[in-house]
């Protein structure tokens, strides 16, 4: 047996011998392996497992930087810049809640055999996601300095204010997407369709700027285009907006709420139906 498994088998012992206590403290081993189990498999082999785990958002604004500035010659300044502030974060977002669909389904063993607050399935996956997007951070900066641009002192408060927000919204979404799945099987197909609508009407390819006046109001109707514009605006020029963020916020607790009670509503029937 993988060392991987002894911990995970280790880990759901603890978990059934403290089932009654209903206790996170309890559950944190359990936490903790499926968190290192996912990043043991996207870092296996340390340098070639990071290059590869950063080789889809930057061969993504490759494509597009080859698209618009090369063929279609948009006069974006430092557009490389833009597309790098803008597909980072947004993969981050794709990734989490595309994969979400699965992740109770995907655990159907564990969640048969172990009595455990099953959200922290999701919780674990959300995680690995953060953990993803933070260590790409260093590939942010390259860029930044390549374009003789430097990080602010705003990012100190701004990135882990925007790590909270997008971190609370995708695990809201995660918990909404896993048990919805468990019944629905097909929603996989149907989420991966509105992510793709939703990439192309946030502005993620272009600047706020560059997108008419009369649109920019209906842009706070996009509950993530509020977040991938705060990305933007810190990382190219260490500000944040208020309404903005406020705006995030709302979105990110509300998917919060929304996950969380759909959760509470059909988790007990995940094992007869898994």
């Amino acid at each position: 047996m993988a060392s991987g498994d002894v911990r995970l088998a280790t880990a759901r012992g603890k978990v059934q011998h403290h089932g009654s206590e209903r206790s996170w403290e309890s559950y944190r081993d359990l936490l903790l392996v499926l968190v290192q189990k996912e990043l043991k498999v996207r870092y296996n082999n340390k340098v070639l497992g990071y290059l590869w785990s950063i080789a889809n958002p930057l061969s993504s604004a490759l494509i597009y930087y080859i698209a618009f500035k090369v063929f279609m010659r948009v006069q974006i300044e430092d557009y490389p810049l833009v597309l790098i502030s803008g597909v980072f974060p947004w993969q981050w977002f794709t990734n989490a809640v595309g994969s979400s669909t699965g992740l109770f389904v995907g655990n159907s063993s564990i969640i048969k055999k172990v009595n455990f607050p099953k959200q922290i399935v999701p919780l674990s996956g959300g995680l690995n996601h953060l953990i993803h997007y933070i260590v790409s951070i260093p590939v942010i900066l390259l860029f930044l300095f390549i374009f003789h641009k430097s990080p602010t002192l705003s990012w100190l408060y701004g990135f882990p204010i925007l790590l909270t927000i997008q971190f609370i919204m995708v695990y809201g979404i995660s918990l909404l997407l896993a048990s919805l799945n468990v019944f629905l099987r097909d929603l996989e197909r149907l989420v991966g369709i509105v992510l793709h609508f939703v990439f192309y009407i946030t502005p993620i390819l272009y600047p706020l700027e560059n997108l008419p006046k009369r649109f920019r109001d209906a842009l706070y109707l996009n509950p993530v285009a509020p977040l991938m514009v705060s990305w933007r605006e810190l990382i190219l020029q260490g500000k944040l907006d208020p309404m903005n963020l406020g705006v995030s916020l709302g979105y990110a607790l509300l998917f919060f709420a929304i996950g969380y009670w759909v959760y509470r509503k059909l988790s007990w029937k995940f094992a007869e139906v898994i």
